[in-house]
């Protein structure tokens, strides 16, 4: 039972730096394994990132290691995409996600895990 509303994409170049913000709205946000996702046109979906309910495990696509921070912020019930160095590879629809199923590490990479999606926010990045 959680309403996600992502929040801070935009145009940019590449080599700079965004931060995508998601916004929880219900009661059970600190239940839930967060994550991020995204789809470029013509593309499916896939696997960005993704935090643990505590915070203390992250797992990251070897397309965004070193470049791209999941954190988040219980007292906000917000979680965030730092994104650094980005590239016009990165250009996509943004989607987080989350779920209540509490899979161990292997499984956050899967969107079938998820069961609540954000509407996705455009991240576009020029060359």
């Amino acid at each position: 039972q959680v309403q996600l509303v992502e929040s801070g994409g935009g145009l940019v170049q590449a080599g700079a730096s965004l931060r995508l913000s998601c916004a929880a709205s219900g009661r059970s946000f600190n239940r839930y394994v967060m994550g991020w996702f995204r789809q470029a046109p013509g593309s499916e979906r896939e696997f960005v990132t993704a935090i643990s309910v505590s915070g203390s495990s992250t797992v990251y696509a070897d397309s965004v290691k070193g470049r791209f921070t999941i954190s988040r912020d219980s007292a906000k019930n917000t979680v965030y995409l730092q994104m650094n160095s980005l590239k016009p590879e990165d250009t996509a629809v943004y989607f987080c996600a989350a779920s209540d199923l509490w899979g161990d590490n292997s499984s956050w990479r899967r969107g079938q895990l998820y069961d609540y999606w954000g509407q996705g926010t455009q991240v576009t990045v020029s060359s």
